[in-house]
């Protein structure tokens, strides 16, 4: 599997280009997984439904199935993180994974830029930044596209990945 990352600071529109990419690449009759990693605790499923509460009773892990889709869930349980690797290894094989996030590990990655948030780009200090997709024209020294062009970025993707 190929794996290509989508970084960069809050609200610079990485969720936004993410979705546009998957739907994009997918178009072009490539399988695409997500990755994305959240800062913060997060549930997939809600107080009083049948999988939160057998988490709630101290499951590991709990696997929600229907006709349209399943869900594995498992629970940390103050064990580390996992790591990036072995999240991915946990994927089924596709032929691009996009990981949204992950900024300081070692994947290829775009860095999504808004300058409304008057944060500063992050790719002059970090060489796995490979382009930037940005509303503005910052001087960098790697490509800069058009962060509401996504069929360029899809393509420069592509190109990098070798797909």
């Amino acid at each position: 599997m190929k794996v290509f990352g989508i970084t960069g600071w809050k609200n610079s529109g990485k969720t936004g280009l993410m979705e546009r990419l998957v739907s994009e690449i997918v178009s072009m009759g490539f399988t695409v997984s997500t990755l994305k990693h959240a800062h913060h605790s997060f549930d997939v499923d809600h107080e009083g439904k049948d999988s939160y509460r057998h988490r709630e009773a101290g499951a590991s892990q709990v696997i929600l199935a229907s006709r349209n889709r399943w869900a594995l869930m498992s629970e940390l349980r103050g064990a580390p993180e996992p790591s990036l690797e072995e999240l991915l290894a946990k994927l089924e094989p596709v032929d691009l994974v996009l990981v949204e996030g992950y900024k300081r590990e070692g994947h290829d990655k775009i860095e999504a830029h808004r300058a409304v948030t008057g944060k500063p780009l992050i790719a002059p200090q970090d060489a796995t930044i490979v382009a930037v997709a940005s509303d503005a024209t910052p001087d960098v020294a790697v490509p800069v596209m058009d962060l509401d062009d996504t069929s360029a970025i899809a393509d420069f993707i592509l190109a990098r990945v070798g797909l």
